[in-house]
């Protein structure tokens, strides 16, 4: 089964860093593209970075300079480098990628989400 796992969530104080992971695991050749998006409650999910294979990546404004996205294809797992956290961080952060399958085609798939909480 193809999935996308994530993790590295937790509580941290302002100013301070994590480092989500996503994994992906079952039967594929790479992880094609990857976007990183979050939910804090009563707010819809928004998308925070997106990269793709080639290495092109785009943020949403409010982390800009502060967030950085990647991919380790030789692990199939990708990252979000999340530094000088503000308590407006504070969501459900969820990966989403486009896998590329071992045996051809491909698909797009959704992680069940890490909490992070910034504490003032």
């Amino acid at each position: 089964q193809v999935q996308v796992v994530e993790s590295g969530g937790g509580l941290v104080q302002a100013g301070g860093s994590l480092r989500l992971s996503c994994a992906a695991s079952g039967s594929i050749f790479r992880i094609n593209a990857m976007g990183w998006y979050r939910q804090a409650p009563g707010k819809q999910r928004e998308l925070v970075a997106r990269i793709i294979g080639g290495g092109s990546t785009s943020y949403a404004d409010s982390v800009k300079g502060r967030f950085t996205i990647s991919i380790d294809n030789a692990k199939n797992t990708g990252y979000l480098q999340m530094n000088s956290l503000k308590p407006e961080d504070t969501a459900v952060y969820f990966c989403n990628a486009d896998l590329d399958l071992a045996y051809g085609g491909w698909k797009n798939t959704w992680g069940q989400g890490t909490q992070v909480t910034v504490s003032s």
